[in-house]
């Protein structure tokens, strides 16, 4: 099952689990010379080939007459000499993670993107808006439309701040890199109400996790239309039952399953600790079906954006404290 013959375990058995083998001695005949090793080095190195890589260099040489050793041996030695990357000053532009954001009450970090509704005419969609908050994961804003507007966009972003009586750099507006996202128009809103803007990473849908879990709650309700959307009321009147129904009646399972209008609200408080009454009774009235605590029913008290950045921050500054 291991793989190990049994001599090797009675040699483990009276020797330790060290291996004494000391391999073979031999020099492979066909193993560079020293000074073939620096010339290849050397041109690796050269600026004529400092952006190419061993299967452009072998030709190339070729072409004018030269062969040193092959691609394979090429790749070996960069390798030991751990050069086996870029080799130029100018270096790959890196897609580094966005800021880690945290919210620790409502209307602190909200995540917003635009998802499509098939209509009944091939190649043609509504669009989906939806704001979410994810301290709460209540939808603050939805509506759909048949474009994609930066200044809808922007419209829909102001009416949500005016309901939730947002303030002045209070909040945190996290996207990815949509047109709209980013127009002129949508950037100018949030300058003006004091909004701050976050971004994803270009093609990472993982920096925008919340609007993408709730699209596919969405699209995974059992009352999502098995058929295309005739016309626009008709998209906006299902989108508007889906949010009242996520938003009221959708025990979700990131906030200890309670409705985000109440976590919202702040009466996920007195729910939880109803619950946890509940077990608190049924452990004293059968102790001996429970091995342990009862199920953990504290309101989940930080939520966090880019997570596992946020880690990496707090375990840096727990090294330097």
């Amino acid at each position: 099952m291991l793989g190990l013959t049994l001599r090797t375990v009675q040699r483990w058995e009276q020797h330790g689990t060290r291996d004494q083998r000391k391999g073979s001695r031999a020099v492979p005949a066909n193993k560079l010379k020293e000074s073939e090793r620096e010339r290849v080095l050397e041109i690796v190195n050269s600026p004529e080939f400092a952006d190419s890589n061993p299967s452009q260099i072998v030709p190339t040489l070729a072409d004018r007459g030269t062969y040193l050793c092959s691609e394979s041996t090429f790749h070996r030695i960069l390798r030991e000499e751990k050069m086996n990357v870029h080799r130029q000053m100018s270096k790959p532009a890196k897609k580094e993670r966005p800021e880690p954001h945290i919210a620790t009450a409502p209307n602190q970090v909200w995540s917003w993107d635009i998802t499509y509704l098939p209509t009944q005419i091939k190649g043609l969609f509504f669009y989906m808006y939806m704001v979410l908050d994810i301290y709460s994961r209540k939808i603050v804003a939805c509506q759909v439309f048949s474009v994609e507007s930066g200044e809808l966009a922007s419209e829909l972003i102001m009416d949500a701040c005016l309901r939730e009586g947002i303030s002045k750099d209070q909040l945190v507006l996290h996207s990815d890199n949509g047109a709209p996202m980013k127009s002129a128009t949508m950037l100018a809103k949030l300058q003006e109400l004091g909004v701050i803007p976050s971004f994803s990473r270009p093609s990472v849908s993982d920096d925008n996790p919340y609007s993408e879990s709730a699209f596919r709650t969405m699209k995974y309700h059992p009352t999502y239309p098995q058929h295309p959307f005739g016309r626009l009321e008709n998209a906006r009147q299902w989108a508007d039952g889906f949010v009242n129904w996520y938003n009221h009646h959708h025990l979700h399972s990131g906030i200890r399953f309670v409705a985000p209008a109440d976590r919202h609200e702040g009466k996920d408080v007195e729910i939880l600790e109803k619950r946890h009454e509940v077990y608190r009774l049924a452990q004293k009235k059968h102790p001996e079906r429970w091995s342990g605590n009862t199920r953990d029913w504290n309101p989940i008290a930080k939520v966090a954006l880019n997570k596992a950045k946020c880690k990496q921050k707090e375990a840096d500054s727990r090294k330097f404290a």
